[in-house]
């Protein structure tokens, strides 16, 4: 399975983006997707995960109350929306798929090459 972010780009402080993350290729049964971030100098952490076939959402303090993710399952697309947009939200977008995505709000989920499929990754870039 291949998957390809797109939706990045320039936008002001407090301003929205929506993030998109198409799967393509063979698409085995999606248990669970995320939505990681790397900002310059720093590792790639998780941000936001789903269960694909409840909907339920798990979100990290850094971006609870600002960002929803979401799926459609029946185009195989995840989202990122990305609201009240600041500085320090800089930052390439990496969608993740992988059923441990499941289980991150219990036991962590570091930025693992291990997982099932990662796309390339989309920047973002918030203006101040």
């Amino acid at each position: 399975v291949q998957l390809v972010e797109s939706g990045g780009g320039l936008v002001q402080a407090g301003g929205s983006l929506r993030l998109s993350c198409a799967a393509s290729g063979r698409t085995p049964r999606t248990y669970a997707m995320g939505w990681f971030r790397q900002a310059p100098g720093n590792e790639r952490k998780l941000i936001a995960t789903i269960d694909w076939n409840s909907g339920d959402p798990y979100y990290t303090d850094a971006v609870k109350g600002r960002f929803t993710i979401s799926r459609d399952t029946a185009n195989n697309t995840l989202y990122l929306q990305m609201n009240s947009l600041k500085p320090e939200d800089t930052a390439i977008y990496y969608c993740v798929s992988d059923p441990a995505m499941l289980y991150c709000q219990n036991v962590g989920c570091p930025p693992s090459p291990n997982y099932d499929a990662w796309g390339k990754g989309t920047q973002v870039t918030v203006s101040s």
